[in-house]
C-alpha cells in the first residue's frame, strides 16, 4: 500500500491549519516548499549550508542564547546564567550574552512576557504566533514587541519590513490585546516591534504599527489563505527565483541541485532571498535544558 496517497495535498484537507509567520513565509518564497515541508510533512536529509558542522553550530547558538535570554527575563540568577554561557564552548555566545546583559535593564521596564504566544481564528484556519519578548507598558498602553536575531548580518529594512514576521506579530497583537488587562485591545499605534541583532546591539530596526497597516495586514492574510485554500495540488509551483533553492533542503527532489551554498555566501549577500532559510524556526523549538 502506498502510504504517501493518505498525505494531505490540499490545504482543504487540513482544517483547521495553524499558520505561522514561518509557513506564511515559506508559501510568499516558493509554494513547493510550503507543500512538501507542511502538507507532505516531508522530511529530505539534506543540509541548509555548508559547511553543515558550522551551520549546525550557528543554530545551536541561536537556540541556546533564546532560551538564556527567557531565563533572564523570569528572574534566573544572572550568575548561574554567566556559568552556563561560559560552560556552553560556543565562540560567540559569550558576545552575544555579554550584549544582551546591557540591554536587560531596558528590558526591565513595564510589564515583561517572555515567549509570550498567540493564536486566534481566522475562517477556517489559525493564525499563531510566538513572541521572544513582549514588554507592555500600562500608563502609556502601548507594547513593544522584542526579537532576537542572531544571524551575522542584518538584512536590509526593506526586506524585513516585507517579511510576513513584521506584519503577523503586531498584527495579531493588536487583534488581540493582553490578558490580564482586563482584555483591554490595544490600538495599533501603540505597537512597536523591534528587531535586536546579537552582532550590531546598537543598531536595532524599529517599525511603528498603525492602524492603515493594521487594516492592509488583515486583507493581506485574508488574501494568501484564501489563495492557499483554492491551490490544486500540481498548482504548488516551485518559486521562479533558483538562487533561494541552494538554501532548500528539498533542492535535490526539484532537481535543483545537489549541493548547499556556502555560509560564507550567504552572509556575505546581504540581498540574497534565500538567507531567511538560515532563521531559527522559533515556533517549533522546545526549551533547552543546561
Amino acid at each position: 500500500m502506498d502510504k504517501s496517497r493518505s498525505r494531505p495535498e490540499t490545504l482543504r484537507e487540513v482544517q483547521p491549519f495553524t499558520f505561522s509567520q514561518s509557513s506564511l513565509q515559506d508559501f510568499s518564497d516558493c509554494p513547493r516548499r510550503f507543500q512538501l515541508r507542511y502538507l507532505f510533512q516531508l522530511s529530505w536529509p539534506a543540509p541548509i549550508a555548508e559547511p553543515i558542522q558550522e551551520n549546525e553550530r550557528l543554530t545551536r547558538a541561536g537556540e541556546r542564547f533564546h532560551h538564556l535570554a527567557r531565563q533572564a527575563l523570569l528572574g534566573v540568577s544572572l550568575d548561574a546564567l554567566n556559568e552556563s554561557v561560559q560552560a556552553s564552548g560556543e565562540r560567540d555566545l559569550p558576545l552575544w550574552w555579554q550584549h544582551y546583559l546591557q540591554l536587560l535593564p531596558l528590558l526591565r521596564i513595564g510589564e515583561c512576557r517572555p515567549e509570550y504566544s498567540i493564536s486566534v481564528p481566522m475562517g477556517e484556519h489559525r493564525l499563531l504566533a510566538k513572541y521572544d519578548l513582549v514588554q507592555y507598558f500600562p500608563l502609556e498602553q502601548r507594547a513593544v514587541i522584542w526579537d532576537w536575531k542572531t544571524s551575522q548580518h542584518r538584512p536590509p529594512i526593506a526586506r524585513l519590513e516585507k517579511r510576513w514576521q513584521t506584519r503577523l506579530y503586531p498584527y495579531l497583537l493588536a487583534r488581540t490585546g493582553l490578558p490580564g488587562q482586563g482584555n483591554a485591545r490595544l490600538a495599533p499605534s501603540g505597537i512597536e516591534m523591534v528587531y535586536w541583532f546579537t552582532h550590531a546591539p546598537d543598531q536595532p530596526e524599529r517599525f511603528l504599527y498603525s492602524e492603515e497597516q493594521f487594516q492592509r495586514d488583515e486583507e493581506s492574510l485574508r488574501a494568501i489563505l484564501a489563495e492557499i485554500d483554492r491551490r490544486q495540488p500540481n498548482q504548488f509551483y516551485k518559486t521562479e527565483d533558483e538562487r533561494q533553492c541552494r538554501f532548500c533542503v528539498y533542492r535535490s527532489l526539484c532537481e535543483r541541485g545537489s549541493q548547499a551554498g556556502s555560509l560564507e555566501e550567504i552572509e556575505s549577500d546581504a540581498d540574497n532571498p534565500a538567507k531567511s532559510s538560515l532563521d531559527v524556526n522559533f515556533d517549533q523549538i522546545g526549551e533547552i535544558a543546561f
